[in-house]
């Protein structure tokens, strides 16, 4: 492979797999409330928060880390109060019990108003901070750390909204992946030059054991490793990596304050990505470079489907980070360039169509469900047993056939996620 293309693709794997303290969306949402009232330069009396649909869904029923409550509004208060815009999406990590209390406290006041936003992208996100007669405008879009807007009073001090890299999924210097890009990449590339992806194991990996030393959320990973579990399910590599991935998504829905390792701007997509590989790379007790090209394979695919994907969407993020994952425990059962494919077909002629109902302590029972189709896609894999052409949405090219997931997740299930925030806003 082309040694600037192997540069273009390490920076876009650093760029897509970072940390991140809580769910992404009210983590973006407070980050965008930490920049405007930077801006302000003072505490705002009134905010209002406009968001889209897909924003508002998945930060409705999600934990806020160190707090104890749930949804948007201490996230935003938190925001104008102790947020700080350099901590990207560990923005509220200065958090303490006062600032709690103050957030609490501005809620009573009734000083924040979060309103649906419609025919936005995605992913956008409108801030406006009041104090008397002064306001800020903060606007991210695209992507959960893309401020496009920055304006006090009427003065715009950034404005990149008219930009041409915001009319497409790809940045202006993004290589377009392919499935034999990430594979080369993944296989060929000097192995001291992936290391970096060690971060993400270690990261998530410490998220699993703290939230097996406590008890968050539904205790999925508690479920499946417990007297229960083992009786029916056994004790075995696939209860392991169910254990662990669902163990670090129980806490991270819960609220938890423990920082993962995100992909794509969703920290359920990079927990999905990386425990399951390296779960399985444990068991099989693999080489340290082995694991490294693994991890490299799971994230790196991730990154390419959400490339035509998009950052929301209907599609549940667990169908397309499993997909990575798949890739790579293939790749760890010694599978081929072929046999990844055959993985990947595996998955998409099997759970696509997995809605997205919003970010919550349940969210660890759909990794498990991905979790466990990775498992089975990379068994047929490697038994050289395949989904084909003729059946459903596969195609005899495994691009095609990501590129029809793809269509379904971002177009065909476009009335589909209108239909769940409707039912989703009804009940609240």
């Amino acid at each position: 492979m082309d040694i600037t293309i192997q540069k273009q693709i390490i920076e876009l794997i650093k760029r897509e797999v970072v940390p991140a303290i809580g769910c992404t969306e009210p983590m973006a949402v407070a980050l965008a409330v930490a920049k405007a009232s930077e801006t302000l330069a003072k505490t705002p009396q009134k905010i209002e928060v406009f968001l889209s649909a897909n924003v508002l869904k998945n930060a409705m029923g999600v934990g806020i880390p160190g707090t104890g409550m749930i949804g948007l509004p201490i996230a935003v208060a938190l925001g104008a109060l102790i947020g700080k815009s350099q901590y990207g999406l560990e923005v509220l990590r200065d958090i303490t019990p006062q600032s709690l209390e103050e957030g609490k406290n501005m809620i009573e006041k009734r000083c924040i108003d979060i309103s649906l936003k419609d025919n936005v992208d995605k992913l956008y996100i409108e801030v406006i901070c009041r104090y008397e007669a002064e306001y800020s405008k903060v606007i991210i879009q695209k992507e959960h750390t893309q401020v496009v807007l920055v304006e006090k009073n009427g003065e715009k001090q950034f404005d990149k909204q008219e930009s041409d890299t915001l009319d497409t999924n790809l940045q202006e210097d993004e290589v377009a992946l392919t499935f034999s890009k990430v594979f080369d990449f993944a296989t060929q590339t000097p192995v001291h030059d992936l290391e970096f992806i060690l971060e993400s194991a270690e990261l998530n990996r410490r998220a699993a054991i703290s939230s097996i030393n406590g008890s968050y959320g539904h205790t999925v990973c508690k479920t499946v490793s417990g007297v229960n579990g083992k009786k029916y399910l056994g004790d075995s590599a696939f209860t392991h990596m169910l254990s662990m991935t669902a163990a670090a998504c129980d806490a991270r829905m819960d609220g938890a304050f423990i920082p993962v390792m995100s992909n794509s701007g969703s920290g359920n997509q990079g927990i999905a990505a990386t425990l399951p590989v390296l779960s399985f790379a444990d068991d099989i007790k693999c080489s340290q470079e082995q694991l490294i090209r693994a991890l490299t394979l799971s994230h790196l695919m991730v990154i390419y489907i959400k490339q035509s994907l998009g950052r929301l969407s209907a599609l549940c993020g667990c169908v397309v980070a499993a997909t990575g994952a798949s890739c790579g425990i293939t790749y760890l059962m010694g599978g081929t360039k072929l046999q990844l494919s055959y993985a990947i077909k595996n998955m998409i002629g099997n759970i696509t169509g997995m809605i997205c109902d919003g970010a919550k302590p349940s969210c660890a029972m759909k990794v498990s469900s991905g979790v466990s189709t990775a498992m089975l896609s990379a068994l047929m894999a490697i038994e050289n047993k395949v989904v084909t052409s003729s059946e459903g949405i596969i195609d005899d090219d495994v691009d095609k056939s990501i590129a029809n997931l793809t269509a379904i997740g971002s177009i065909g299930m476009e009335a589909t996620d209108k239909l769940v925030l409707q039912i989703m806003t009804k009940k609240a």
